[in-house]
This record gives structure tokens, sequence and C-alpha cells, in this order.
């Protein structure tokens, strides 16, 4: 059966590179709510055009009031629901910014490589999975419980998608998202991003902390004593730097805190209290690390199919980033990256080869193959 998924995925990929032009000539970038489209027109657009393609290629669709959607093959009935596997990446993108060579929403091809906003985060790889989906269904394959194709709104700006489709369907029995790198990243550090706020009328303390802690310090933590280190997940990162005031004028500093796994957010905003003296610390939101054993049996499943397409070590990684995986249950993230492209998101002139996308199409259908094969 292994065998025969990669060459009907040979056979597909012209389908699949022509719906990926479809989806990244659509300018997803979340604007303002709006009447029946929570996240903006354009994040709409792109949802209703994943669901109008899956139901073309002839599986059951489900749009949950614009906030997220999903292509969903296999038994229908009473209780299937709790058991399904899923892939679950975004159409929503983030801006596109300057230095673009070609238009960012106009799918630009050349040289056997597409350039287009949303190509590599994440149109392209939720378009590889569903197409990898659609290999199994064409092949014949009946798996014993529901698969999913999950196309999420928000994931570049805050997971709210996610809340809602967790307010309504069941979390999957295993899953992935392809929206991070390869081979299975099987543990993600926590993220948390914390707030310090001075007071207007005694500005010096504010400015000499924030000076003293963050802006001339080193970005590991080492002078707030946060600087935790794991020797698989790496060591502390404080990023995105934030200086600002609020609507009343309180001067404010936010940081976002990469923390490794087996610490808090408690620990780090304590530490942080210790040298902030009469300064306000405040924690705005934060999602605790993931964790997978490397050898369960999901984490497995989808080394064996990425080293059967790649014939690379697929030994399973962590990862300092944040995906969906921190807030859907039982996931792990997958791809698209392969070892060595880095910084290609995110900036001008994204992009992806087609190569690229046909591979992961053939590991995506694999792997959702041997995932409907697990117990649960």
């Amino acid at each position: 059966m292994e065998e025969k998924i990669l060459s009907k995925i040979e056979e597909i990929k012209e389908d699949m590179l022509d719906a990926i032009i479809q989806m990244v000539k659509i300018d997803s970038v979340e604007t303002p709510a709006e009447p029946g489209a929570p996240y903006g027109k354009g994040v709409k657009k792109a949802l209703l055009k994943a669901l109008e393609i899956s139901e073309k290629l002839g599986f059951r669709t489900v749009n949950l009031d614009n906030q997220i959607g999903y292509a969903e093959f296999g038994p229908v009935g009473e209780g299937e629901s709790e058991n399904y596997v899923c892939a679950i990446g975004h159409v929503d993108v983030v801006p596109t910014g300057d230095g673009w060579k070609q238009p960012p929403f106009s799918g630009y091809t050349e040289n056997g490589v597409i350039y287009s906003r949303g190509v590599l985060d994440n149109k392209g790889p939720i378009m590889a999975c569903l197409f990898g989906l659609y290999a199994l269904k064409e092949l014949g394959y009946c798996p014993v419980r529901p698969i999913r194709i999950i196309f999420g709104c928000d994931e570049e700006s805050g997971f709210e998608d996610l809340t809602y489709y967790l307010s309504k369907e069941p979390a999957p029995a295993y899953g992935f998202t392809p929206d991070c790198k390869y081979p299975v990243v099987y543990a993600e550090r926590g993220r948390a991003v914390i707030r310090v706020s001075g007071n207007r009328q005694e500005l010096e303390p504010f400015f000499a902390f924030v000076t003293q802690y963050f802006i001339s310090a080193k970005n590991n933590g080492d002078r707030l004593g946060i600087d935790f280190k794991h020797p698989e997940y790496g060591v502390m990162e404080m990023r995105n730097y934030k200086l600002a005031t609020t609507a009343e004028g309180t001067p404010y500093f936010e940081a976002a805190f990469s923390y490794p796994a087996g610490h808090k957010v408690e620990e780090i905003l304590e530490k942080i209290k210790e040298k902030a003296g009469d300064l306000s610390v405040s924690l705005i939101h934060n999602y605790d690390p993931v964790i997978f054993e490397k050898d369960s049996p999901m984490v497995k499943a989808l080394q064996a199919a990425y080293e059967k397409v790649t014939g690379l070590d697929g030994t399973p990684v962590t990862t300092t980033g944040g995906t969906y995986a921190k807030a859907m249950p039982g996931i792990v993230p997958f791809g698209p990256s392969f070892p060595g492209q880095k910084g290609i998101g995110h900036n001008p002139n994204e992009w992806m080869s087609v190569e690229d996308l046909v591979s992961n199409a053939k590991i995506y259908g694999l792997g959702l193959y041997k995932l409907g094969l697990l117990n649960v």
C-alpha cells in the first residue's frame, strides 16, 4: 500500500499544485472582524476556497461559523468523531511587507519554485495534507476511524479559531500540524508573554530596570536568574521586546519568553518580580511546553513516514517555535521545512519548491495512513 500511495501522489500532483496556486492567490492577512467573517473577508475567502476544493475531491466538509473548518474522510456514525486522526494547518497569513520581486499573492512560479505569501506558511503544506488524504481515498483505502484535514483561520494572531473548534468538537486521538520543520518534533518549548509596568510619575526606575535586565543584557535571562538550560530543549530565549504605553499613559515593557521543558512560568514570574522591586509584573498569556515520548506510537509512525520518503535520519527533534500543538491536545509539529531550510516563512519572497511540495504530500499521505492504523 505504501508504494501505491507514493505513486498515486505523483499522478495527482498537478491537481495539487493547481489547488495551491488557487489558495496563495487569495490575500488572507487577518483584518478587523465583520459579520460572518470573524477574521476578515480575506481569511473567510481562503477558508471557503479550501472547503470548496475539498468538496470537489469528494470529502465531507464542515464550516464552523467561518472560524475554522475541515474536510473529513472515513466512517460516519455515533461515537466515530471521538477517535479521529487529523492534520491541522491554517489559511491565514502574516502581512506581506516590502521587498517582493513579484506581487506576493500572484502564485508566481520560476524554475520549479512557487513564490507567494503563505505558500510555506501554511497553505501549501495543508493542501499537501489534503491531497495526501485524497490519494488514500482514490486508492480505496477504508480507514477504521475518520481522518480530518482542518483549516485554521487564526494561527498567526492568537489561536482563537482553535479555542472555538474545541468548544464544538472533541480533540483528535492522533494528529500533526504541518507548520514547523522535519523530522517529527516531539517537544515544543513553553512560550509566555510577560509585562512589566511602570509609574508615569516615576519613570527612572522603570527604564533602569528595562535597560539593565533586557536591553543591555543577553537574551538568555542570565541577569534575571532564568538562564535555564536543557541538553535537548536548549536555552531560555527572550525575544519580541515591546516598549509602549497604555491608553492611560502608563509605560510598560513586554517580552516573550521561550523556555525549556522542566520549568514553569510561575518560576519565571517569581524571578522577575524579585528584581523588579515596586514595578508591576503580570502574565499576559502562556502556553506550557508540549512533550511526547520519542518512542510513542504516533511519533514513531510519523518518523517512519518521513524516513520512507526522504531516506534521511528521522530522529525526532525539539523546536523553539510555537504551533497549534500548543493548544490542540494530541498533536505534534511535523514538517514542512526540510533540514537546512530556515528564514523562509514570514519574509519577502516566501517560497516552496514544487519538488518539496510533492515530497510533503507523500510524507503526509503516508503519515495519515500510518496514524489511521494505530490503536486508540
